[in-house]
């Protein structure tokens, strides 16, 4: 396992079961991220500076707990299912998470976008900075796809599962190793993925 699922070649996350990604046109047309020196991309490194100056060793802590972005460490203790995961559930969010990384690399090859600290050496993560391209969250994706396809299953907890994915990507943010417009996009991208998934009779 590495630290961002879609940083190093070959992985699980890259390779689609019920999507072709790059077939996709939600995936063709996704937006690139903000361009250096506009309104959102000042923004972002104000965000993350505010983080840094105010995080705590727990919150980073935390973050670090979940550098590896399995459904385990996402989910954890409010999954449905038994953990960790076995037999058809197991194959299932695998699955799942394949056809989210497969999109994430796509994007992550095509904008390049460097790590903030890469950007702004005054930012100093709390967590191990991953090898690969911010834009978009592999982790945001795949958490933000976690909790969609939960709240699918278990409609009565729609709302806790979309906050477990939204905390999952912005311990990304408080680690300062990811500007919040990339997990913007990771959850747009969830968001799509979910209607092709619900498409597909598999």
């Amino acid at each position: 396992a590495v630290a961002d699922a879609t940083a190093v070649r070959p992985s699980v996350y890259e390779r689609p079961t019920y999507l072709d990604p790059a077939a996709l046109p939600v995936v063709q047309s996704f937006p690139p991220p903000p361009a250096p020196g506009s309104p959102e991309f000042n923004a972002d490194f104000a965000t993350l500076h505010a983080w840094q100056a105010r995080r705590t060793e727990e919150q980073c802590a935390a973050a670090q707990a979940q550098s590896i972005p399995s459904y385990e460490n996402m989910v954890g203790a409010a999954s449905p299912f038994p953990v960790p995961l076995k037999g058809e559930p197991k194959a299932f969010f695998a699955a799942v998470a394949g056809d989210a990384g497969a999109a994430v690399y796509i994007h992550k090859s095509r904008f390049s976008r460097p790590r903030p600290p890469l950007t702004d050496p005054t930012l100093r993560p709390c967590v191990s900075l991953p090898k690969g391209k911010a834009y978009p969250s592999g982790h945001a994706t795949v958490a933000h796809l976690y909790a969609l396809v939960l709240a699918e299953l278990v409609p009565a907890r729609r709302g806790e599962f979309l906050a477990i994915g939204e905390r999952s990507g912005l311990y990304r943010v408080i680690g300062g190793v990811h500007h919040p417009s990339d997990i913007a996009a990771g959850r747009r991208l969830a968001d799509a993925l979910l209607v092709e998934l619900k498409r597909n009779p598999a």
